[in-house]
């Protein structure tokens, strides 16, 4: 499992959530459940970029958004990035509502959004945001961080527990002055799945064209958390 060696995952040991142990009499046997975690890099990253506007008539508003809606595509695909891996999230052309008065007051009343979902390695993230922006998404920067291997994720986080658990049934069996024998069952019960993922919200970010020298936001990809609860018997010597 190369995805998971030493030198490419920050794993880390932590006290188990729960241990239990049990000595059978009748065949000499001890029992140990012990749930363990480990913190692998998200190495994929889905960015969400879009961008509102306004105008003051209906056909002019969206006469503005196809400008901006396909300079900002075409800055992606100029970027490298490829068109399967940018998907249409939203679009809306709708009217302003009297209550905006600050909008209403400027003779603005009509409303523009669309935004993408765009796909990347999780290094490119952060340039990925800085290449919509300065396109003209003004409303961008959530992420959300995945694995581009799960499996392997959890596989390492029940390695882990299964070698704790024999761990602490060698420490256990020791105290009894015996010995730990050979391994005679482990069930590697992997805890249900949850929406991993955090969102990085930039909250409406805009360059002009002044500041489109600037370099892109520091961005360091997530730690996503899998965790696995193993229960092992081992033979008593």
């Amino acid at each position: 499992m190369k995805f998971l060696t030493a030198c490419s995952l920050f794993v880390f040991a932590i006290a188990a959530a729960a241990q239990t142990i049990t000595v059978g009499k009748d065949n000499k046997t001890v029992a140990v459940t012990v749930t363990d975690e480990v913190y692998v890099p998200a190495d994929i990253a889905t960015v969400t970029v879009g961008f509102i506007g306004y105008g003051s008539d209906q056909n002019q508003t969206y006469a503005d958004a196809t400008r901006v809606s396909n300079a900002i595509v075409d800055a992606l695909h100029a970027s490298s990035i490829k068109l399967d891996a940018i998907e249409s999230a939203s679009q809306s052309l709708t009217e302003i509502d009297s209550d905006d008065k600050v909008r209403y007051s400027k003779g603005l009343r009509y409303r523009f959004s669309q935004s993408w979902h765009v796909t990347v390695p999780a290094e490119s993230a952060a340039d990925t945001i800085h290449t919509a922006v300065t396109a003209g998404a003004n409303d961008s920067g959530g992420i959300e961080w995945k694995l581009s291997n799960e499996d392997a994720a959890e596989a390492a986080a029940a390695d882990k527990a299964l070698a704790h658990a024999q761990k602490i049934a060698e420490q256990y069996v020791s105290r009894l002055k015996n010995k730990l024998g050979s391994l005679v069952y482990v069930s590697n019960q992997i805890p249900q799945r949850s929406l991993f993922g955090a969102m990085l919200n930039t909250q409406n970010a805009s360059l002009s064209g002044k500041s489109r020298n600037l370099k892109p936001l520091a961005i360091v990809p997530e730690k996503i958390t899998k965790s696995a609860t193993v229960y092992a018997v081992f033979a008593i010597e």
